[in-house]
């Protein structure tokens, strides 16, 4: 082998062990698939060395299974994952604290009160209305303002949401009518809307989608989602109800016992700055880092001032068990099947 041909088999040998050096970073994420790839290739071409190997799943299956691995956690960062959900494993000690280093710029409400906080909120999400305005004219059915309205007997069987205990979205709903209500009040509420559920999805945004196609005329789902579809062309108006509606942030946490601290605290601090809060606005509007914001064409007007005023997380988190035992127990029998 001449000189020249051993250089290079020997550089071709260092650099693939330089590739093999990098740093596997296991992120649990409840992120819509389409998410991944961008977030992955911004954040892996600013830090080289890190490779994220994602394990994706709707944020119940996501906390459940973080849950049952308190032991022997496998992951070492949770990047997009209900902030409600955060605040259990929090609970459980399960989250390590970090001060990421952009966290001067996130806005209050999107953060834990921690000096040291254990999560990081990312951006927002709200329970809105898709109203398929096709599919209610042949049906003659009135167009809802309210949650009110939508317990109406003229709207049975014409109604689609996703299930609290496998969507983020179906939590936050149901979340948000507990604290609007009151307890009775709010599952007095749930039994007549659910003479009206066709079915329950396990996806946030399956029955916004379910509605532009014109499955069904009513979808509960993500704002987000109704501006996304009504660009596309589908005959849907979003309606953010009157009485304020339910909200959570996708958060970012570091999972306590990560075998990667260093890697983990890079993807914390990546996480909050306003690069990545730019690249969050491209699926949703409302970003956690001041004066970053997309409001895309057909979003509902004020939706930040439609967002309840004193969302109680660490309320949600603490008796999240109990109220999706009490809504599987009068609800599940009309949820899709998994």
């Amino acid at each position: 082998m001449t000189v020249r041909l051993a250089l290079a088999a020997a550089a071709a040998v260092l650099a693939a062990a330089g590739a093999n050096a990098a740093t596997k970073l296991t992120v649990y994420t409840a992120l819509e698939p389409e998410q991944l790839g961008p977030y992955k290739k911004a954040f892996e071409t600013d830090n080289p060395g890190i490779t994220i190997q994602w394990v994706r799943d709707s944020t119940g299956v996501v906390t459940a299974k973080l849950l049952a691995e308190k032991a022997n956690p496998q992951a070492d960062v949770v990047w997009g994952l209900a902030a409600s959900s955060l605040m259990i494993l929090d609970q459980q000690g399960m989250l390590d604290g970090y001060a990421p280093a952009g966290l001067a710029g996130i806005k209050p409400e999107f953060r834990d009160a921690k000096a040291q906080p254990t999560w990081v909120g990312m951006d927002a999400w709200m329970a809105a209305l898709c109203f398929n305005t096709v599919e209610a004219a042949k049906k003659n059915l009135p167009k809802p303002e309210s949650w009110a309205d939508l317990a109406k007997p003229v709207y049975k069987g014409q109604v689609v949401m996703p299930n609290p205990a496998s969507s983020g979205t179906g939590f936050l709903a149901v979340s948000g009518w507990l604290q609007i209500m009151g307890e009775k009040p709010a599952w007095d509420y749930m039994d007549k809307l659910h003479d009206n559920i066709a079915v329950y999805t396990h996806s946030g945004s399956k029955p916004c989608k379910m509605a532009a196609a014109g499955e069904y005329p009513i979808g509960l789902s993500i704002e987000y989602t109704g501006a996304q579809q009504k660009t596309k062309g589908a005959p849907i108006d979003v309606i953010l109800a009157k009485e304020g509606t339910g909200w959570d942030m996708e958060a970012t946490a570091i999972v306590k016992g990560t075998r990667n601290p260093d890697a983990a605290r890079a993807l914390a601090d990546w996480a909050s700055t306003a690069k990545a809060a730019a690249l969050y606005t491209q699926y949703y509007a409302v970003a956690a880092v001041t004066g970053v914001a997309n409001y895309p064409a057909n979003y509902p007007a004020d939706a930040e001032a439609a967002m309840i005023k004193k969302n109680d997380f660490t309320w949600a988190a603490s008796h999240r068990d109990a109220i999706l035992a009490e809504w599987s127990a009068r609800y599940n029998a009309k949820s899709e099947p998994k």
